[in-house]
């Protein structure tokens, strides 16, 4: 797939696309104002002398020399820029023609009513004319039809000369226009390319860097808040991914070093069966807690990238926290613990997920309260959302451990033993679980209960992760 053009280019060319059309739009207006301005004083000279050739025909008669008659066309002409004048009458007998140029030439339109002033354009061989065509009468109600010409050569010269300097001007300007826009576009790209430059010296050694938005235009505040959020969020993966990577090493080692140990003392010496026996199922437990905290790994993979889809049914939790009770049974009656579910809940989700989520916390919540005491959980329906609450009696979480419990290997207290606590990522996987849902969950702990409470939205069955 090709790249897409450059910004930088992508505005030049939008620039340079804007000042062609204006300065085209200007060179056009500038043209055509001028031609009107040398038509308009074309035709207001026309006038002038039609309007003063009309009297001087209309006191016409049969009695006046002719040369007196054509001395007073002369004196009407001069004054005048090179006009021409041509008079006849209806027969198409001359009255008056200038000597210069005969315009018999000059086409008349055909018509028995009297001709109203008509003006147009009329070429012979060599110049070119303006031309105005107008009848006249008499005392006598003789018609007649005058034909007044200017040339407009010079006009055509001035124009043609004022043409070629406007648009190359024009065509100058354009140009010079989209150097200054390209000029601009770079220098406007100072602070991208500054962003940028800051950006590129940043590796992860180094995620403090901050870009500051103050030193930016406005513009671009928000493109430097943004990526200062990212790179906070990623300063937090990275801890989180070292902490996790240690954290792996540390649990992986002891079942591990546990293995090599009894190994090399099944080793050591020759044993009975019954022995090799015993360290081959001491081994085997080993081998169990490597083979859950490989599959929680796995678990917490796909759910964090939304591998599978979520596949949802309806669900009674009355009816699954009844089955979990009686899988904890026993275990709660060794330790003398007592299980209670108040409420009835449905809710379309995953069956198996949500058990497994409840599981954890059911788990856990077994394994921290006191002899005699009980685990409540608590179904409950809100506006929108459901509420799954499990809380039990015992000693309270320091309020500095309760942001950190649903981490990954994170134990309030690091000094207990492993083999008793699981793999260390059950409340990882709990909170995994809630937000696949689109869900959230929170833990609070006092002196007289710890409790964490999930929230789901009600309609789950709308969620889809795939």
């Amino acid at each position: 797939m090709a790249q897409p053009t450059s910004l930088r280019l992508r505005l030049t060319l939008l620039f340079s696309i804007v000042a062609t059309f204006v300065f085209l739009l200007f060179g056009w207006v500038m043209e055509r104002s001028i031609e009107k301005h040398f038509e308009m004083g074309d035709i207001k000279e026309l006038k002038l002398i039609s309007d003063a050739v009309i009297p001087l025909l209309q006191s016409l008669n049969v009695n006046q020399d002719i040369v007196q008659i054509k001395q007073r066309f002369d004196d009407i002409l001069i004054g005048h820029h090179h006009p021409l004048l041509r008079i006849i009458d209806r027969s198409g007998n001359l009255l008056y023609n200038s000597p210069e140029l005969d315009l018999a030439q000059v086409p008349i339109p055909l018509s028995s009513a009297p001709l109203r002033q008509i003006v147009q354009k009329w070429r012979n061989d060599k110049n070119h004319y303006r031309i105005l065509i107008q009848s006249a009468n008499n005392d006598t109600y003789t018609p007649y039809t005058i034909i007044v010409a200017i040339s407009t050569d010079f006009h055509q010269h001035f124009i043609a000369n004022f043409r070629l300097i406007l648009w190359g001007m024009v065509l100058l300007g354009i140009l010079m226009m989209s150097l200054m826009s390209w000029l601009a576009v770079r220098y406007g790209h100072r602070p991208l390319r500054h962003i940028t430059n800051q950006i590129s010296h940043i590796s992860s050694n180094e995620l403090s860097t901050r870009l500051n938005p103050n030193d930016v235009p406005i513009e671009l505040s928000d493109l430097a808040i943004s990526f200062n959020d990212l790179l906070i969020r990623m300063d937090k993966a990275f801890d989180q991914l070292s902490n996790f990577s240690a954290d792996i090493a540390h649990e992986l080692r002891t079942p591990v070093t546990n293995l090599t140990t009894q190994t090399q003392v099944a080793l050591s010496r020759i044993r009975s069966n019954e022995e090799y026996q015993e360290v081959l199922y001491s081994n085997m437990e080993e081998f169990d807690r490597l083979s859950q905290m490989i599959a929680d790994m796995l678990f917490l993979a796909k759910t964090d990238n939304k591998i599978d889809p979520i596949e949802m049914e309806d669900v009674d939790l009355y009816e699954e926290v009844q089955n979990l009770f009686d899988y904890y049974e026993a275990w709660a009656e060794d330790n003398e613990v007592s299980l209670l579910v108040e409420g009835t809940l449905q809710l379309r989700c995953n069956r198996l997920m949500l058990r497994r989520a409840i599981s954890n916390l059911v788990s856990n919540a077994i394994r921290h309260t006191p002899k005699g005491q009980t685990v409540i959980i608590k179904l409950d329906r809100l506006q929108n959302r459901v509420s799954i609450i499990v809380q039990n009696p015992g000693e309270p979480i320091l309020s500095k451990h309760l942001p950190k419990l649903f981490d990954r290997f994170y134990r309030v207290d690091p000094s207990r033993q492993r083999t008793s606590e699981g793999t260390g990522l059950g409340l990882a996987i709990t909170k995994s679980i809630v937000e696949a849902h689109g869900g959230s969950i929170h833990v609070t702990s006092d002196e007289l209960k710890t409790q964490f409470q999930i929230i789901l939205p009600i309609q789950l069955n709308k969620l889809n992760s795939g």
